[in-house]
C-alpha cells in the first residue's frame, strides 16, 4: 500500500488534484479513478486522469469558471483548468446504471449512489481502484492490487462470484470483452479463468457494437507487444469467430485434421507477434490466403480481404497495406528465389510497402526471400517505371512520341527488362531498347480496345 501511495502521490498532475481538493472543500467526495491508477500503480504512464464526485453535474459547474457540459446525461462535464486539451480534467459523478438495451451504453443513469456502488459498475478490478489526492489514500474494494501483485484479471461486480460478475458486466456492454483480452495483452496480464468462462455468454452483445468500436479495440490490440495473449483468447472464446467468421471459416476449408487446425492458429498467433506493427494486420488475416506457393502478388486474395476489412471499418491506409502484404503471404511457402523473381513481387508490392512485406516475410519464416528483398532495396534497384533513368519526356523527345498507352505500355517493359538486369538501367541503354520497340508500341494505339 505504500509503494501503491507513493507513485501515486508523486504522478497525479497539479490541475487534477487541484480540481479534487476544490471538490472536497465544498464538502463533495472526489477521487481519481481507473486507467490511470492502475497504471500509476504498475509504474506505468498514466493516460488520462478522470476525476468522480459525490457532487452533481450543477454543483460541479457552480464550483469552477470554465465547465463544458460534455455529458451532462452521463454526469460528466469537463473543467477547463489552461489552455490545451491536456488541461481539461474530466469530472463525473458516481452513478448507478440501469438496463444496457444497446449493449454498449446505459439506458438511464441514477446519480448518489456510493463511490463503492459506482466502482463496482466498472469491467476489471484492476480498473475498480479510486485514489483521493486531498486525503492521500487509495479506495480499493475488491482487490485491485492483489490482482497487479498476482498479474491477473478478474471482474469486478457486487456479488464476489467472478462468473456471475463477468457475465453481468460483459453482457451489460459487449465491447467490455474485447477490453479484457486487450488488457491481457497491454498489461501482460493473465485473465481469470471464471473472467474468461464469461465470455461467450456475452457475445450476443458484443454483435450489437458498432463496427468502428470493435476496430478500434482490434487496432490497440495489435498495436501491444504481444497481441496474441490477447488473440489466443478471442480465439478460444468465440471472439474471433463472431468479428472475422472468415479465419475460422478458412481454417475449416484448408485443414480438416484437429491437431493441424491448432498448429494453422499457432502460426497465425505467432506470425502476429513476430511481425512488425504496420504489418500485424496483415499477419493476422494472412489465414485467408490460399496455401498454393507464389511467387507473384495474389491480388484476388487481397481483394477479398480488402472486402474483410472494409468490413471492420478499417481505414483506407490500413486496409491498402494490409491487403497487399497478406496478398504475398503464398510466397513464403517458395523455396528458391531468384533476385530477378524478388525484384518482381517487390514492384508488385510497391517500394511504399517493401520493407513492412520483407519484415512480414521474415515473420513467416521466409528468410531467403527477406534476405534477397533487403539486399535489393538497399541497392536501390528501380521497381517502378519512376525509378528508371528515362523518363516519359525523355522518349516523347528522342522518339518523337506522344503522350498516350503506347508511351505507358513502352515504360512498362522498360521496367520488366531492369527488374530482369538492372545493369540495363541506364539513359542509352534503354533508349536503344525502347528505339527498337517503338514500332511495336506504336502500332494500333488509337485503336480501342
Amino acid at each position: 500500500m505504500s509503494d501503491a501511495l507513493s507513485r501515486l502521490r508523486a504522478v497525479v498532475p497539479a490541475n487534477v488534484r487541484a480540481v479534487c481538493e476544490t471538490l472536497e472543500r465544498a464538502g463533495y467526495e472526489a477521487v481519481t479513478v481507473g486507467g490511470a491508477v492502475r497504471d500509476a500503480i504498475l509504474g506505468r504512464e498514466p493516460g488520462d486522469w478522470d476525476v468522480a464526485t459525490s457532487a452533481h453535474p450543477e454543483d460541479v459547474m457552480k464550483l469552477f469558471k470554465h465547465v463544458i457540459p460534455t455529458g451532462l446525461q452521463h454526469g460528466t462535464v469537463t473543467v477547463v483548468t489552461g489552455k490545451g486539451e491536456a488541461t481539461h480534467v474530466e469530472v463525473t459523478t458516481f452513478r448507478g446504471e440501469g438496463a444496457y438495451t444497446d449493449a454498449r451504453r446505459p439506458d438511464h443513469v441514477v446519480f448518489g449512489v456510493p463511490l463503492v456502488e459506482d466502482l463496482a459498475r466498472r469491467d476489471l478490478r484492476v480498473n475498480a481502484m479510486a485514489y483521493d489526492p486531498a486525503k492521500d489514500r487509495l479506495i480499493d474494494p475488491f482487490d485491485g492490487q492483489r490482482d497487479i501483485a498476482e498479474k491477473r484479471l478478474r471482474a469486478v461486480g457486487p456479488t464476489g462470484n467472478v462468473y456471475e460478475d463477468a457475465v453481468a458486466r460483459f453482457t451489460e456492454d459487449g465491447l467490455r470483452v474485447m477490453r479484457a483480452v486487450r488488457f491481457a495483452a497491454v498489461l501482460e496480464f493473465a485473465l481469470d479463468p471464471d473472467t474468461e468462462r464469461g465470455i461467450p455468454p456475452a457475445l450476443p452483445s458484443l454483435a450489437k457494437v458498432s463496427k468502428e468500436r470493435v476496430c478500434e479495440e482490434l487496432r490497440k490490440t495489435l498495436d501491444t507487444r504481444e497481441p496474441s495473449r490477447a488473440l489466443a483468447i478471442a480465439q478460444r472464446t468465440g471472439i474471433i469467430t463472431l468479428i472475422l467468421p472468415e479465419l475460422e471459416e478458412g481454417f475449416e476449408t484448408w485443414v480438416t485434421a484437429e491437431d493441424a487446425h491448432h498448429n494453422v492458429v499457432a502460426h497465425w498467433l505467432e506470425r502476429t507477434d513476430a511481425a512488425p506493427r504496420p504489418a500485424r494486420l496483415a499477419s493476422l488475416v494472412a489465414e485467408l490466403a490460399p496455401t498454393a506457393p507464389t511467387k507473384r502478388l495474389d491480388r484476388e486474395t487481397s481483394k477479398r480481404i480488402d472486402g474483410v476489412l472494409r468490413r471492420l471499418k478499417f481505414s483506407n491506409d490500413e486496409i491498402a497495406v494490409a491487403a497487399t502484404i497478406a496478398g504475398t503471404s503464398g510466397t513464403s511457402l517458395v523455396t528458391e528465389w531468384t533476385d530477378a523473381e524478388v525484384r518482381r513481387l517487390l514492384s508488385d508490392v510497391t517500394r511504399a510497402n517493401a520493407k513492412t512485406a520483407s519484415a512480414f516475410w521474415r515473420a513467416d519464416t521466409a528468410t531467403d526471400l527477406a534476405d534477397r528483398a533487403d539486399a535489393i532495396l538497399a541497392r536501390g534497384d528501380a521497381l517502378h517505371p519512376n525509378e528508371l533513368a528515362i523518363t516519359g519526356k525523355d522518349l516523347m523527345t528522342e522518339l518523337e512520341m506522344k503522350p498516350g498507352p503506347a508511351l505507358g505500355r513502352l515504360l512498362a517493359m522498360l521496367l520488366t527488362r531492369v527488374i530482369d538486369d538492372p545493369a540495363l538501367n541506364t539513359r542509352a541503354g534503354l533508349l536503344e531498347i525502347a528505339r527498337s520497340a517503338e514500332l511495336a508500341f506504336t502500332h494500333h494505339v488509337d485503336e480501342a480496345p
